[in-house]
């Protein structure tokens, strides 16, 4: 793998030469693997290299052993570059990258600086409780995610405020929390959430006997009318200036073009979108399938000849090669499929770039225009909720409220 981005005979034999040589080459290997392009194996080999030199004139033989010399090696190469070039540039990241993505190839048990994984909130004191909501209230797992999110802002403000026990809890100190979260700025739906999820778990405590008294009752909540704000939709001039924006010669502009297709066309949520496979696409039948919705049931869509037309240009010409069935894929390494939060975040780029002005603009927007559509062509609610995977049309009425 090394003879495809090192020419000279005198650079492979000085790489393979080094007693990390095989790490390194392994290392380029999975560079490759995942869609790195030549300039980063150029910049990384040198850096490892000379990483494997450090440590073995400090005495280092084993593989194992190589960790402790990240931080000295970060810390000499630094110190070598402000000195060379007077700059202050900072570069520690640069260098500490490379080294730990090779450590955590190599060495399985080896963990990154970086952002490391959170445990579950209250994992020591209440540790049944995430088992609790699969098992029992047999919640999925994005609403998992969100129990996790919620609670962990509440362990945090427990951690601050030097409360070390769960039964040390109080009235008092649970309103205090609510109440600072609801000055903090979050929408009334998300503070009434978060207040929801600790209910649930001020009773689980409870029954479990972490808690001498059940206190979900002293949790209260920020007042919030059904219907009472405005759906984030937008014109559907403004949608074709959105899409018009986006420039399909390249194939990251091709991938978005076919992503703000499917939200806007068919109502898709960014996570639905995100998830997509090979498999969905029927193109023998002209069908589009959604599998797993967020209401746990799937959807099959008649495939617009627009969308499909998109589709197609990115398939043909802008996805990666590559075995996993996804459909969108970063446009950047490492080579791996595209996240709910990336599709939101395209969406609202372009929605900035057309110069719409919308409230929380992302994927979403286009969803409420679909519904939004749908709802001037006066379809029921009941057709425009299975259209767009809702189980009760009170959910569907949020988007589709005001006929403009």
């Amino acid at each position: 793998m090394l003879e495809q981005y090192f020419v000279k005979p005198e650079t492979l034999d000085r790489v393979r030469a080094s007693w990390i040589g095989a790490e390194i080459e392994s290392y380029v290997c999975w560079l490759a693997d995942h869609g790195y392009g030549t300039k980063s194996v150029w910049r990384r080999v040198p850096i490892l290299f000379a990483f494997g030199e450090f440590a073995h004139e400090r005495g280092t033989r084993a593989v194992a052993d190589l960790p402790a010399y990240v931080e000295p090696f970060v810390a000499d190469r630094v110190a070598r570059h402000d000195a060379r070039t007077g700059s202050a540039r900072p570069m520690a990241k640069e260098v500490r990258g490379p080294v730990e993505q090779m450590l955590s190839l190599v060495l399985p048990d080896f963990e990154p600086t970086g952002r490391r994984h959170r445990p579950q909130p209250f994992a020591d004191v209440v540790p049944g409780f995430f088992d609790y909501l699969v098992d029992e209230r047999g919640l999925r797992p994005e609403s998992v995610k969100s129990y996790r999110h919620h609670l962990g802002r509440f362990e945090a403000y427990l951690r601050r405020i030097g409360v070390e026990r769960v039964d040390e809890l109080s009235p008092t100190i649970l309103s205090a929390f609510v109440v600072e979260r609801a000055g903090s700025g979050l929408a009334k739906g998300t503070v009434r959430e978060g207040s929801a999820v600790l209910r649930v778990f001020l009773r689980y405590a409870h029954r479990e006997g972490v808690l001498a008294r059940d206190l979900s009752g002293a949790v209260e909540w920020p007042q919030a009318y059904r219907l009472s704000s405005i759906p984030r939709s937008i014109s559907w001039d403004d949608v074709n200036r959105v899409l018009a924006c986006v420039d399909r010669r390249i194939a990251c502009g091709r991938r978005d073009y076919a992503m703000l297709l499917l939200l806007v066309t068919y109502g898709l949520r960014g996570r639905e979108a995100a998830a997509l496979t090979l498999d969905d696409i029927d193109w023998k039948r002209e069908r589009l399938a959604v599998p797993e919705r967020k209401a746990g049931h799937s959807t099959a869509f008649p495939l617009s000849v627009v969308v499909g037309e998109a589709l197609l240009a990115y398939l043909q010409d802008g996805r990666p090669q590559t075995s996993d069935r996804h459909v969108f894929f970063r446009a950047i390494a490492p080579l791996q499929p595209i996240g709910p939060a990336a599709v939101s975040a395209r969406a609202s780029h372009y929605l900035k770039k057309a110069d719409v002005d919308v409230p929380r603009p992302g994927s979403h927007t286009l969803r409420h225009s679909a519904v939004q559509r749908l709802v001037d062509a006066r379809f029921d609610m009941k057709t425009i909720g299975d259209f767009i995977g809702h189980r009760s049309a009170r959910s569907t009425e949020i988007y589709a409220k005001v006929a403009v």
